[in-house]
């Protein structure tokens, strides 16, 4: 749903997105990517670098927060900036559900033409993603 941008102010929640990744949505964005490091599709892998099990791309959720992001104002040509800081890995279960981030964003700064949105992103409850803002055009 796109927001009426001319009413906007700090405050403003976005719609909140959830977002499920899989093994195969990884083999996807490995493709695109052409980031075809193990840790993101061998289990032993993973595992053997210290991690908890095969993680999604980092790039891959931060793209999350700039589709909820992009979905709410309507027009790609709006995000101006979007920056994000990966705090914990999305580990990807090798199974058909995956595993679910949960995005939200609010408002925190409009001036000059630019809403500043903060973006929240979890997996299991916890952040995923520091630091994620975004600044939209909404003139």
């Amino acid at each position: 749903m796109t927001a009426d941008l001319s009413a906007v102010e700090v405050g403003t929640q976005l719609p909140p997105l959830t977002a499920r990744i899989t093994r195969k949505d990884l083999i996807r964005y490995a493709g695109a990517s052409l980031d075809f490091n193990p840790i993101h599709w061998s289990d032993r892998q993973a595992t053997e670098s210290g991690l908890p099990g095969v993680i999604a791309h980092g790039m891959l959720t931060m793209a999350l927060a700039g589709r909820l992001v992009t979905e709410w104002a309507g027009d790609s040509g709006r995000v101006i900036d979007l920056f994000a800081r990966f705090t914990r890995p999305v580990v990807v279960p090798d199974d058909d559900t995956g595993a679910e981030v949960e995005l939200t964003g609010k408002v925190t700064e409009v001036a000059d033409g630019k809403a500043t949105v903060a973006v929240t992103a979890k997996f299991e409850g916890r952040p995923v993603l520091g630091k994620a803002t975004a600044v939209v055009r909404i003139d």
